[in-house]
């Protein structure tokens, strides 16, 4: 309400540390009524979760200074006078001769300072600060044209799995929190994004292939049909990030990319898992990319696809942003 005061601060336990919490009253998302300190109260209430999926990767933050209501701000440096446990890894970014520290979430107090900056969506690389040039994920994003309906999803993400079956790949889905499916899949990082790239638009082929009705593969965005779903290998390119495993996004319904069971994709509704829905969800059932990390797989036999499709006369990967 305009000219309403501040409300006074509050002190958070998050796990090894107390955040303190400015203005918790503050309303993030006006259609739900919900605060600020609402937001906090659900980052706790999935704290494994999402420090799993954020664990060690350069983090770029989506702030709204101002809720839901006002701009979003992409954040990739941790400002100066950011707690002196608060953990970065300085990436390059050579297009534009500049470097950031980036967050690198180790604990949930990570999470919790990083919604006290106003932050509401975690989009996270796809490497680990060790070697931030060798991703340890592979990202298959599932993302639907403006037509596509989610039942063409859900049978695209059923031939998605029955190639990674033929691969002898484990992956765990997850919804994006908007219209579309994500899959990812630990690899072994021993690949630059170029090489990870390369395995991803060989898989999306392969699934194309298989479902050529309702899959496209096709670069331009205005030459793909309107109704079809994009299998998104540029995903993995450098500096491409996209919402974490449990982040909430920064629409007005409060979505959450939530991770499904296989099984689930059959029947799912995206919009069913929201920042009030799913603490329940995490309570009763856990985190269910709780054994992403138990195998990490290669990447030969795609990139023996990959190179068998250049040699036939398809394209590679063209040049990505970042």
């Amino acid at each position: 309400m305009a000219g309403a005061s501040k409300s006074p601060a509050v002190d958070v336990d998050a796990g090894n540390h107390t955040v303190r919490i400015s203005n918790p009253d503050r309303i993030y998302f006006p259609e739900l009524g919900l605060t600020k300190l609402d937001l906090v109260g659900y980052y706790l209430s999935v704290g494994d979760g999402i420090v799993r999926a954020l664990r060690d990767r350069p983090c770029m933050l989506h702030r709204f200074p101002d809720g839901l209501a006002g701009e979003k701000v992409h954040q990739k440096r941790v400002p100066h006078g950011a707690p002196p446990w608060l953990q970065t890894v300085r990436i390059k970014f050579p297009r534009y001769g500049r470097t950031a520290d980036e967050l690198c979430v180790q604990q949930v107090a990570d999470v919790i300072w990083a919604v006290q900056m106003s932050t509401v969506e975690f989009h996270p690389w796809n490497s680990r600060r060790a070697d931030t040039e060798k991703p340890d994920e592979w990202r298959i994003d599932l993302d639907p044209m403006a037509e596509c309906t989610f039942d063409r999803v859900r049978r695209v993400a059923g031939v998605a799995h029955e190639v990674l079956d033929d691969l002898g790949i484990t992956g765990f889905p997850k919804t994006s929190g908007g219209r579309g499916l994500h899959i990812y899949v630990r690899i072994v990082p021993e690949w630059g994004f170029g090489d990870v790239r390369r395995a991803a638009l060989a898989f999306a082929r392969e699934v194309e292939r298989r479902a050529p009705e309702d899959v496209t593969t096709t670069w331009w965005r205005r030459d793909r049909d309107p109704q079809a779903l994009f299998v998104d290998y540029n995903q993995n390119a450098r500096d491409h990030t996209i919402a974490s495993a449990y982040s909430v996004r920064g629409n007005q319904r409060g979505t959450v990319s939530t991770p499904i069971e296989w099984e689930e994709i059959t029947d799912v509704e995206p919009d069913d898992f929201t920042l009030q829905t799913v603490p329940a969800r995490f309570a009763e059932r856990g985190d269910l990319h709780a054994a992403i990390d138990d195998i990490a797989y290669r990447l030969d036999t795609l990139l023996e696809w990959a190179e068998r499709d250049e040699k036939s006369g398809l394209e590679g990967p063209h040049e990505a942003d970042g």
